[in-house]
């Protein structure tokens, strides 16, 4: 089961999501990530358990962030089908949980706008 948690304050964000997630994982899930606003958006994801994430993370600078862990329910389990997931320029990220049920529509309308798709999470990325 999928979950969320995030933080806005004057401390590190990363110990406070990385706890969060850690609180998280009686409910299940498949992979983990983390974005964090700092200088520049900061992301990374990883598929598997959140400690296989928390062994390759970088020092990830910011007071603002979020985090997901993702059950899959469409595409399978991998580090590119992970939230947060990244708009074609960098400058956004994103998690949702559940199923986006107009996903086609919204996809047709993104590509025509030449955004390009890289996931099968759930059948949408900016």
């Amino acid at each position: 089961m999928c979950g969320i948690v995030g933080y806005a304050g004057r401390r590190d964000a990363l110990p406070i999501l990385l706890d969060g997630l850690k609180r998280l994982e009686y409910r299940g899930y498949d992979s983990a990530g983390v974005a964090i606003v700092g200088s520049a958006l900061q992301v990374m994801k990883d598929k598997g358990f959140i400690a296989n994430l928390e062994a390759q993370l970088p020092p990830l600078k910011g007071s603002t962030g979020f985090a997901h862990t993702r059950w899959a329910t469409h595409g399978a389990p991998s580090k590119v089908n992970a939230h947060p997931h990244v708009d074609c320029t960098g400058k956004i990220a994103l998690a949702h949980n559940g199923i986006i049920e107009n996903y086609a529509s919204l996809r047709e309308k993104l590509e025509a706008r030449g955004h390009k798709f890289v996931s099968q999470t759930d059948r949408i990325l900016l």
